[in-house]
Parts: structure tokens; sequence; C-alpha cells
């Protein structure tokens, strides 16, 4: 699919090209499952944040965008780096962290991925090499800082940045976008193109043609596609990534175009704004990234009824268990917040700072020196 737009996608109506012929059956299931696991947890959030209210924290959710994450999840192996926008929870699962430490974390509890103290936006996991953040585009730099690590240390990991298409409103994409290009930097740049900034469209803060078409003039691979096509995501995605390993061979941007749900934030519905028309959600959610996928494995014979009540039954087990699991464990303990913003370990600036003082061969930096400049100034 070349070219194209929300308003493109919009005028195709009911998308008929997904297929399974010739995929791997044990694929097309995993990317099912997980697509299916995400939208059953996002449900259960929302269905429990109110009214208990026990879940003190913002939380954005992800239902309609299941593909992209479903296609991360196996694709990245445990030593690459995946840092999220806001709308986190997909992209947490698709780096295989787990579920309690998830809803641990959304409860302010000790056992949550960060101790209770980051919430749904911020949740971060050292240990499988996932961050997120609420700082607009701060994936897209960060990832891009991380795959310069990955180069000078010489391995072949690649880090990807999940990020919605607001996140290039702000100059630091731009040149996040330059500087993995000039240095052919291993990074996967994943836009889940879903036409709102918050209440804002992008046809209302950006000139017509998409992002891929502006990153290709930096010299960055890059192709729109549509992105509730799980079973095509997935070869997108797979060909980024195959590409971002090669040594040398540089970033990679997918612009995939999608639509959530819900509201910007909460399970609070915020269509009673009318900053977007029904139509278009009633369009979007005829297209479910799982319903598409699901009737095309009944037809294939990969999905009867029996099997997907049984894989309801077993991840709304598991989602039960983190819930119980996150109301049983306790709240975390004082601490000194300044202990959580500063380290007092800090061996290299120590020892860069050393070097600094003692200046250029044991002379020292004179601040009194006068001022020369280069002629003709």
């Amino acid at each position: 699919m070349a070219a194209i737009s929300h308003d493109s996608i919009m005028e195709m109506g009911r998308y008929q090209d997904l297929s399974v012929d010739g995929v791997d059956p044990a694929l097309v299931q995993d990317l099912h499952r997980f697509m299916l696991r995400l939208r059953r947890l996002e449900e259960a959030i929302m269905e429990e944040y109110h009214p208990a209210d026990e879940m003190r924290c913002p939380v954005h959710f992800c239902i309609g965008q299941e593909a992209v994450p479903a296609a991360l999840s196996l694709l990245l192996t445990p030593k690459d780096f995946m840092f999220s926008h806001h709308r986190s929870h997909g992209y947490y699962l698709a780096k295989n962290a787990p579920m309690r430490a998830l809803m641990a974390e959304l409860y302010g509890r000790e056992t949550g991925a960060n101790g209770g103290r980051a919430g749904s936006q911020d949740i971060s996991m050292s240990s499988v090499n996932f961050y997120s953040g609420a700082i607009l585009a701060g994936s897209v730099s960060i990832a891009v800082g991380s795959a310069l690590g990955i180069q000078l240390r010489g391995e072949d990991g690649v880090a990807v940045a999940g990020f919605g298409e607001g996140a290039s409103d702000e100059g630091i994409f731009w040149e996040a976008i330059n500087y993995a290009a000039l240095r052919k930097l291993p990074v996967v740049f994943m836009c889940e193109n879903n036409a709102y900034a918050t209440y804002s469209a992008s046809s209302k803060r950006q000139a017509p043609g998409s992002i891929s078409q502006r990153v290709a003039a930096f010299g960055v691979e890059s192709e729109a596609i549509f992105g509730n096509d799980v079973i095509n995501v997935h070869a997108a995605v797979e060909k980024a990534i195959t590409r971002a390993r090669q040594k040398n061979g540089g970033p990679y941007l997918i612009e995939a175009f999608t639509y959530r749900w819900n509201g910007h934030v909460g399970p609070e519905d915020d269509d009673y704004l009318e900053y977007r028309p029904m139509a278009e959600l009633d369009f979007w959610k005829d297209n479910c990234p799982i319903k598409l996928l699901e009737e095309k494995m009944s037809s294939a014979g990969l999905l009867t009824a029996d099997a997907k009540l049984d894989l309801v039954k077993e991840i709304d087990a598991e989602i039960a268990d983190a819930f119980e699991f996150s109301k049983n464990s306790p709240f975390p303990s004082a601490l000194d917040w300044s202990a959580l913003n500063y380290s007092a370990d800090s061996p290299v600036a120590d020892r860069l700072l050393q070097e600094v003082q003692r200046g250029v061969q044991g002379t020292q930096f004179d601040q009194n020196q006068p001022d020369t400049m280069p002629k003709p100034y």
C-alpha cells in the first residue's frame, strides 16, 4: 500500500488485504495471542479503574493499536532496547516484561516494575531493557543515544523508539533523525500514527504529506503501512530490524497508520469534546486488528470458537492473578527522594573531573588567560 494516509484509508472501506497464506501458523497464532492478551488486559484495567479509584496514576490505553507491539514481541531479543512513549503497556509486554509487575506499578505497590513510583506512563524495567516516558519525543532521542552506544561497543543489538505522530512536531525528533542517518545507527523508529495528538488532528498541525516521506529526505529508509494488518506489520518490522542489525545498515522508520478507540487518557470518554467524528471511530472499530486477523484465521482453520474460548480463559486467569498479586502487595516504604534523583556513586564522572582538574600535561587551566579570536574578527 503506497502513499497512504488516514483519509485514503477511510476511503478504502473495510480492509480486505490481510492474508495468512504462506505464513507460519505458529507465527499467526503467536501474534493473535499477544493482541488478544493485550486487549483483555487493557479492558480489565479500564473496568477496574473506576469506581474503586485504587490505581492513582494516569493511564493511556492502546486499545485498537495492538498490532505494532505484537509484531515487536516476536522480533526483539532480550539485549535489544525498547523505548516507548506514554501509551506504554503494549511495548512493555512486547519486551516480555511480567504482567504482575505492570499491574502492581499501576497500583503504586512495592512489587511494581519501578517499586510503585513511576506509574503507567513512565514505567520501565531495566532488566529487560524497556523504558517508557511522558516527555514528548523523549523515546526518539534516547533511543538514538542508546543506538550510538550499541554501535560504539560493536554489538549487534538494536534500539527501537515507539512514538505517536505528535512526536514529529518536536524539533528534537528531526535532530535525532538527522544524527541517526549521519552515523548509520542501529535504530528503528516505530511511529504509530493515530491521527490525534491529544485532541489535535494531525491535519491541523502538519502540512500534507506523510512523516515517512519527510524522514526519507534525511536519508533514512522509511515506509508507510496500514497499522491494523498485523501480518503486514510483522513483515515490515522484521525487515527494519534485520536492516538495523547489519553493520552500517542504518536507521529505518515505519509509519503505521492506526487509531486509538478510547480517550486520550484514562477510561473516561472524551468524545463529548467533538474533536473527532463518530463515523471515523466506527470505521476503525470495524477494522479492528484482532477482528481482521481472526476472520482470516477462522477461514484457514487456525482458530475455532472453542480454541478462542480456551485462550480467553487462560488470559483472564493471568489477568486475575495480576490483580490479586497487586492488591495484596505492600505500598512502598518511605525513602529519601533525593536518592531517587541523584546518585552519590559516579565513578566515571569523578574520573573525568579529576582529569580536567589536572589539565593538559599536568598544567592547570588559567581562567584569566587573554581572549584570542581568529582573524579577521
